[in-house]
Order: structure tokens, then sequence, then C-alpha cells
């Protein structure tokens, strides 16, 4: 088929093929057609703007009950810190507690000559005071080795956790003295135990003898009397005899009774008994002595 001519308009020029569009006007939007479209657009912004303005607020608002929570719980832990740690007067529940755990822990804390002193007094002849010297200390060691059968059954059922000893003698060196310091898990122990000892002046802590020294000869044999005394958690053994070796079957008993031995030896363990447990000053605030 032919490709199609071109028109000749009456003015002579001539015009395009039927059906092309080529130089047609394209059609303009209506003015009310660009303004809705507009006002459509604005809407749809404002109704983005309005959400985010929402979420921020919800964002704000839960940020803001965060925040509150936490202040609350920093004031209140403030608080309870300030309310636990302030200084304020001890309970008598915690003074006593204060006395205990202080009685305690002093065959620990305390070095060897305030258990143990060089130079202890007492009374001697006439009540005329005089120092008992002390020879030595012997190693810490366990409750029922230091000690004889019968007192050691005792103590181990009671649960004795150590035994701590030195050796004394008088001023005159005529008698040896071995005080032991037995140590209990506390005070109710220590009066259980007590309730259980053996009233018997022959049996009760073993005597330490130290070479080279007068108490040398000092051993099982030349003990004349034992005894104990008690404080907190301790019992303050004490065995005496005399330096020159004398057995107590060689020593009349009337000479045993009327020697300035055994009260020389009972106030020997009396003096580190109560040195032991004499209550400590107790500070009258948790945190000293200014409420």
């Amino acid at each position: 088929m032919p490709p199609e001519q071109p028109r000749t308009r009456p003015d002579g020029r001539r015009g395009l093929p039927l059906g092309s569009s080529a130089g047609r006007l394209r059609a303009r939007p209506w003015p009310a057609s660009r303004r809705r479209a507009a006002a459509v657009q604005a809407l749809k912004e404002r109704e983005e703007v309005a959400r985010g303005l929402r979420f921020r607020a919800v964002f704000m608002t839960l940020m803001g009950v965060v925040l509150a929570v936490a202040t609350l719980d920093v004031l209140l832990g403030s608080l309870g810190l300030f309310l636990e740690t302030r200084s304020r007067p001890l309970t008598d529940a915690e003074r006593a507690k204060y006395v205990a755990d202080d009685i305690a822990r002093r065959w620990q804390a305390w070095p060897v000559g305030m258990v143990f002193p060089e130079e202890l007094p007492y009374n001697g002849l006439g009540r005329a005071q005089q120092y008992a010297r002390r020879v030595g200390v012997a190693p810490e060691t366990t409750c029922t080795t230091a000690v004889d059968s019968p007192v050691a059954s005792v103590l181990g059922e009671q649960g004795c956790r150590t035994m701590l000893r030195a050796t004394y003698v008088d001023q005159t060196s005529t008698f040896a003295i071995t005080v032991g310091v037995a140590v209990l898990r506390d005070e109710d122990a220590r009066i259980d135990a007590a309730s259980k000892l053996p009233v018997d002046d022959r049996v009760g802590v073993r005597p330490v003898a130290f070479p080279g020294t007068v108490t040398d000869n000092f051993g099982a044999a030349q003990r004349q009397r034992t005894g104990w005394v008690a404080a907190g958690p301790y019992i303050v053994f004490s065995t005496v005899g005399y330096t020159d070796g004398r057995t107590r079957e060689s020593v009349p008993l009337e000479e045993q009774l009327n020697s300035e031995m055994w009260p020389t030896a009972e106030s020997i363990a009396g003096r580190i008994a109560r040195s032991l447990g004499e209550p400590p000053d107790v500070p009258r605030c948790t945190q000293g002595n200014v409420c």
C-alpha cells in the first residue's frame, strides 16, 4: 500500500497525515484540579506532622516515666543508705555483741605479751606484793594433747579450738606454775564445758618445762595441785609444783594446805583470765561516740 501523502490545506500549505498527533496542543489541567491536588498534598503533610508530634509526645511521656522511676529508685536507695550508715546509738544487743566479739578474738588479736605478760603481781606472805616471772611460752597445741584425759574428753565434746600455755615462776623461783588457756567456740560452750569438768585437783593442764631454766624438772609427777577459772569463751587452767623436783607424794598434805604455793598459782591464773575477759570500752554510737 502506497504511503499516505500529506494533505494540502486551502491556504496552499500541506497538512499532517490523518491520525497524526504531532503538533496538537496538549490538554491543560483545570485550575480547580491543581488546587485539589495541592490541598490533598498539604493534608497529607499535616497528617504526617501530626503523627510525628503524637509519636514524639508518646516517646517523651515514656521517657519521663522512666526517668521519674529511676530518680525515685535513686532517691529511695540514697535514703536507705543514709539511714543505714548514719551514726546512731548502739542498741543493747549491739553493745553485747561488740563486747563478746572483742573478747572472743583476743587470743588471736593480742600479742603474746598481753595474753601472757612477762611479769604478773601476786600477794605473797604477809600480803606483800611480789611478782611472778614468765619463763617461756609453749607452741600453740590442740586442747586434747595439753590436758589430762578426763579433761580432754570434756573439751573435745564442746569443740575446744586450741590451747595456749606458758610457765611462770614465783619471785623466789620456788614454785613453777603452768597456765593453759583453752579457747572454746563461745561463752555458751565454755559454760557447758565448765559444768562437766571433773572435780579433781590432780588432773588438768599438763606442765610445760623449759630446759636450761629452773623449770627443767617440772613434770606431771611434780604437780601439787591443779585448778581452773573461766572468763568469756576461755577456761584458764593452772597447775603448780616445786622447781626442785619434789613430787606430790613426797609433800605432806598439811604442808600443801598451808603453803603459799596454791594462792600464788590461783592469783596468776586469775589475772590472766580477768585480762582476757575484761569488757572493752564500747562506743556509744555506730560510728564512734558522736551520734
